[in-house]
């Protein structure tokens, strides 16, 4: 079943990415960005799992639209 999602808010003017989503159903956050491929950049990152992946977020994204609670 597809999740049911809400757009929070994104940090760009022309609809790009990247953008907030809260799935209605479970509060989960899901975080749309460039995804990071630069190999020496993954190698500082600490308990990937295979099927993750990271975007990078600018912070003004967070602080306008993350949710407080």
């Amino acid at each position: 079943m597809a999740r049911r999602l809400k757009m929070l808010g994104t940090t760009s003017e022309d609809n790009d990415c990247p953008t907030l989503y809260e799935d209605l159903d479970t509060g989960e956050i899901i975080a749309q960005g460039d995804k990071v491929t630069d190999p020496d950049d993954l190698a500082q990152l600490a308990n990937v799992k295979e099927r993750e992946t990271f975007v990078v977020l600018p912070r003004e994204l967070l602080v306008r639209f993350a949710p407080k609670e």
